[in-house]
């Protein structure tokens, strides 16, 4: 008899979970009626963000981990957590965001991608060269304009709210990344790992070129304005805005630092 009631209070339990459930789901759609109808590719987009911000605070942690064990300065470790704070406040937004587009689903995220790969048979500096560029110098400098245009048409609050604050953050970040590559190229190793940046830069812009200009982007050129209202753009923009940043930022910022990084790029266009 105990264990029959035991039952039914879990049932009951369970059905009021439920309705929890469902009106949680129609107030996100009565939020969501005064706004641009969201579509299953701004949903898809945005649980995307939410798994690249939180990616990039592990990334971010992992890299600042090698700055402690290295003995860095203590001005780059802080602003190194700093940016992993960033970075998790970037995820929280960036999921009300997707919230508030309809999204009910959890983020899926690879746990071996939360982390940076070790070439033990070099020096720790060799591997925190190597983010440095990739990550920072590369991914976060093209960020800043990236975000600057996604910004630019968005209008949905909780889209907006996070390209706001992303804006005002990435600006820092690649800023960090630079001032980091600065300073390992003043190290004793200073000549090894400047031709280590050399060796691997067309690997890396291949990468990114991968990322925001792959053949197929070129061909989506248009987007209804209800998804810019979202925080979106065509996926053609992308590749725009990258090469904007190569002469722009890339460019000038390697150069001053005594790397030619025009004829890395011009490799990585042959190597893809």
């Amino acid at each position: 008899m105990a264990a029959k009631n035991k039952s039914k209070n879990k049932d009951k339990k369970r059905s009021k979970d439920r309705k929890k459930q469902r009106k949680s789901r129609e107030a996100v759609v009565s939020v969501d009626a005064s706004q641009p109808a969201a579509s299953d590719r701004v949903r898809n987009e945005w649980i995307r963000r939410v798994e690249a911000e939180y990616r990039s605070a592990a990334i971010t942690q992992h890299l600042t981990l090698w700055l402690i064990q290295m003995g860095a300065s203590p001005d780059l470790i802080s602003d190194g957590l700093r940016i992993v704070t960033d970075e998790l406040t970037h995820a929280e937004l960036s999921h009300a965001a997707y919230v508030a587009a309809g999204g009910t689903g959890a983020p899926q995220i690879d746990r071996d991608s939360l982390g940076l790969k070790r070439k033990a048979e070099q020096p720790l500096e060799f591997d925190v060269t190597r983010a440095a560029t990739d990550v920072f110098c590369l991914g976060e400098t093209v960020a800043v304009p990236l975000f600057k245009e996604l910004r630019q048409e968005c209008s949905v609050p909780e889209a907006r709210a996070v390209l706001d604050r992303v804006l005002v953050d990435e600006v820092r970040h690649r800023d960090f990344g630079w001032t980091l590559l600065e300073w390992l190229l003043e190290l004793p190793s200073a000549a090894q790992l400047k031709k280590l940046v050399e060796a691997e830069l067309p690997r890396m812009f291949t990468r990114i070129r991968s990322l925001y200009s792959p053949p197929a982007a070129k061909k989506d050129v248009q987007m209804p304005t209800s998804e810019r209202a979202w925080g979106l753009m065509p996926s053609a923009r992308y590749g725009a805005i990258l090469e904007r940043c190569l002469e722009r930022d890339y460019l000038p910022r390697f150069e001053r630092l005594g790397i030619d990084a025009q004829a890395a790029w011009d490799r990585s266009q042959v190597a893809s």
